[in-house]
């Protein structure tokens, strides 16, 4: 019932975005899609059985990990698309979206909405590698929307780059499917079924399936060395589109890495998580301290933090888990405030380089508050809500290994310069020529307010229920 309300919500929602031919009326019902979506979410997380299947073949399914990631998304959804409306006006203003496109990037919004909901409710691993190349697809579309040919080479670079790593998934789950197949007589890639067979697998062939899976679920979720991709769209991408990729579509490959490593709980699987989350912690802070451009260097900051992700997750306890499930959320909305008020600096100076940037506070007050405090924020400072997942995921990789803190302290310290340097550049230089500033509509505003509201409070307040789904995850993954 639940997945069937998703659907019609999303049918609705296409139907109207298809045959309007009002800009508001697209984006009242983009609005209403992801609010739909979020209602559907909290009502299913407090009233609803879970774990419900669905279909006799057991392809979907709605537990802890995948409401979870929906709700989520919802979030971000919710705002991004409060944030459309009045940003595409400014895009049309200035010449760099086309009013004919329009259609095309509210149908590409809600499919994107819709498809990585189900992506996070798919059971059948084989679905979910379906619904996420289509997810790759459809946020491709949104990168290339704007006129410019830079936006269609970043698109391209985006569908290669990932496209042609998800082969490597693909030949994992093959793997993955014949080997079940020699155990149970019939082959499957139903997670619940291949979580109930785990002991029984070869323990040579499923670390060998984690390897391949891992190489295209990386990618995906921007983990180096397959994140060549991510930096270059980021920085091209409409910001409200840039904030969807960081914080909702890095989360598929992540889900993805975290479904297969509950599989395969071995070492193997431990250290090869660990070694790439490193990687990817030191090559995006050491190339966040050359960065000028402001969106690659939230960009590559979102690389670092699916780097913390990815150590947390390889650790594999399930305090280790645990925040880093509670580290995906606050990163979510610490992403999204960065982006939307960088897309209000790039409306004001028409330009994402931080040279550009002048007399900032008498300009642009809200965003150059939002930059502040979603920069104090995402270095895990207090009272913001990436201070304690991150705190507790240093804690974890303490206990672990002492090198391995102290090698990540060292990462995290340079990215926190390379974060000074913009912040000290951003509020010190002026323009003697006194530019006017440009109106930003209200729209673009009130999800910078919303999320620098939920970000403190997060930072002080952590609800129980929260807490209790969290745990639930763990349990699930069987952690």
């Amino acid at each position: 019932m639940t997945i069937l309300l998703y659907a019609v919500t999303t049918a609705l929602a296409l139907a109207v975005a298809a045959l309007s031919k009002s800009q508001k009326l697209m984006h009242w019902t983009s609005i209403a899609h992801a609010m739909a979506y979020l209602l559907i979410s909290v009502y299913t997380i407090i009233y609803a059985v879970i774990p419900t299947f669905y279909m006799d073949n057991r392809y979907l399914f709605i537990d802890h990990l995948g409401i979870y990631e929906v709700l989520i998304a919802s979030v971000v959804f919710l705002l991004a698309a409060i944030y459309a409306g009045g940003y595409a006006d400014c895009l049309i203003s200035a010449k760099e979206l086309d009013r004919k496109n329009l259609k095309l990037f509210y149908l590409s919004f809600n499919a994107l909405l819709a498809l990585t909901s189900m992506a996070f409710f798919s059971n059948n691993l084989g679905l979910f590698w379906i619904l996420a190349e289509l997810t790759t697809i459809f946020s491709a579309i949104l990168v290339a929307i704007l006129n410019a040919k830079d936006n269609i080479d970043a698109a391209l670079k985006y569908i290669f780059t990932t496209s042609t790593s998800m082969l490597f998934s693909f030949i994992g789950l093959i793997l993955l499917f014949a080997l079940t197949q020699g155990v149970a007589g019939t082959g499957t890639l139903n997670w619940d079924a291949l979580m109930a067979m785990a002991n029984a697998l070869s323990p040579g062939i499923l670390a060998a399936a984690f390897v391949f899976t891992f190489i295209g679920f990386g990618a995906k979720s921007g983990i180096v060395p397959f994140h060549t991709w991510l930096p270059h769209a980021h920085a091209k991408a409409p910001s409200v589109i840039s904030a969807i990729l960081s914080a909702a579509l890095l989360n598929v490959g992540i889900y993805g890495i975290i479904r297969m490593f509950a599989i395969t709980r071995a070492a193997s699987a431990s250290y090869v998580l660990i070694f790439f989350g490193l990687l990817s912690v030191a090559i995006a802070a050491l190339s966040m301290l050359q960065q000028k451009n402001t969106k690659k260097l939230i960009a590559f900051s979102s690389i670092e933090q699916m780097g913390m992700i990815l150590i947390a997750i390889g650790i594999g306890t399930a305090a280790s888990v645990f925040w880093a499930l509670a580290l995906i959320f606050a990163h979510a909305l610490t992403k999204s405030l960065l982006f939307f008020s960088a897309g209000a600096l790039h409306r004001q100076y028409g330009s994402n380089r931080i040279d550009d940037i002048w007399d900032v506070f008498r300009l642009q007050p809200l965003a150059a508050t939002g930059m502040i405090l979603g920069i104090a924020g995402i270095i895990g400072a207090p009272p913001f809500a990436l201070f304690v997942p991150k705190l507790f995921v240093l804690a974890a990789i303490g206990s672990f290994s002492t090198l391995l803190l102290f090698a990540v302290l060292a990462f995290l310290l340079v990215a926190v310069a390379a974060f000074t340097v913009f912040l000290t550049c951003m509020v010190s230089q002026s323009d003697a020529e006194k530019i006017r500033a440009v109106q930003i509509p209200v729209g673009m505003k009130i999800p910078i307010i919303m999320l620098i509201a939920l970000i403190i409070i997060g930072g002080i307040f952590f609800p129980a229920e929260l807490h209790a789904m969290l745990t639930s995850i763990v349990v699930e993954l069987g952690l």
